[in-house]
C-alpha cells in the first residue's frame, strides 16, 4: 500500500523507526517530515498528509504528535480527510471499517513502539466496510463538510 508518514519533532523518533518497519512490510512509504527532533509544529505535517492523501499520492496516511490528539484535530480540518487517534486496536481497526478512516493518528508519549505496530497493522489490514448504515453516516459528514462552505 502506497502511504505517506509526517510527525512533529515529539513524534520524529518513532517515525523513524515505523518508516523502514513499513517498507519491510512491503509498503511504498513517502516520508513527509519532520527530518529532525527540533521544534516543529503538527499542523504542519497534519497538513502535508492530507494533501497527499487528498490528491491521491497515498491510500492512507500515519501521522504522529505527541499525544496524536492535535495532529487529529489539525488533519480533520481537510474537507475529505478523516482521521482517527487510535490507542487500542479495536479502534484502529473499526475506524477504517466503520467510517472510512484515511489517516491514523498516533501518540508516541502515550504509547509505545510494538504497540504502535501493532496498531497500524490494523489500521492498514482493513478496508470500509460499504454497508448502508456506514454509507449513510459518511454521507452525512459529506453534508455537513459541504455546509462550511
Amino acid at each position: 500500500m502506497k502511504l505517506v508518514i509526517a510527525s512533529d519533532h515529539a513524534g520524529f523518533s518513532m517515525k523513524e523507526r515505523l518508516r523502514p518497519w513499513l517498507a519491510g512490510q512491503g509498503h511504498e512509504v513517502e516520508d513527509l517530515g519532520a527530518f529532525n527532533e527540533q521544534p516543529s509544529d503538527y499542523p504542519d505535517f497534519a497538513g502535508a498528509v492530507a494533501r497527499a492523501v487528498l490528491e491521491g499520492r497515498a491510500h492512507r496516511g500515519l501521522l504522529l504528535c505527541g499525544s496524536g490528539v492535535g495532529a487529529s484535530i489539525a488533519a480533520n480540518k481537510f474537507r475529505g480527510i478523516r482521521a482517527a487517534l487510535a490507542h487500542d486496536t479495536f479502534s484502529a481497526r473499526q475506524c477504517v471499517f466503520d467510517d472510512d478512516a484515511n489517516v491514523l493518528c498516533l501518540g508516541p508519549r502515550v504509547i509505545g513502539e510494538e504497540l504502535a505496530k501493532v496498531l497500524v497493522t490494523a489500521f492498514l489490514s482493513v478496508e470500509f466496510s460499504g454497508l448502508e448504515r456506514h454509507m449513510r453516516r459518511l454521507a452525512k459528514l459529506k453534508e455537513i463538510e459541504d455546509s462550511d462552505r
